[in-house]
């Protein structure tokens, strides 16, 4: 029986230490990430308790931008799905050149509260 434990005891440990070494980088048809590329702008993202700074930010297709998340006030992080970008205080900036134009949400990803579901805004790519 102890054995029995301790074999499932290490596969276990063997799993998550397998599952912390991967790379969570995540790819998107609308945005390429690429953090070892040249910025030509910068879009910088601060949030506080349940808002952005902005209601929108506004990019060029085709660009490399760098967008840079500010966690201000309160425990925030922000999830662009649609550009494939998810930033927080561990990792607060990437690059990225967005391949396709229209508005993209941003949302808060980590739970802040009450108004954690009002804390949205938009990256627009424009032409």
């Amino acid at each position: 029986m102890k054995k029995a434990i301790v074999l499932l005891l290490s596969a276990m440990l063997l799993f998550v230490l397998a599952a912390c070494g991967q790379d969570s980088k995540s790819g998107s048809d609308s945005g390429i990430t690429e953090s070892d590329v040249a910025a030509s702008e910068e879009i910088t993202i601060k949030a506080t308790n349940y808002e952005f700074d902005q209601p929108e930010y506004r990019v060029k297709k085709g660009v490399p931008v760098r967008i840079v998340y500010e966690n201000v006030e309160g425990n925030h992080g922000i999830i662009v799905p649609g550009l494939g970008v998810q930033l927080d205080t561990k990792k607060s900036s990437t690059v990225i050149t967005p391949e396709e134009t229209g508005e993209f949400e941003v949302a808060c990803s980590v739970w802040c509260g009450k108004g954690h579901s009002t804390m949205i805004s938009k990256i627009i790519v424009e032409e």
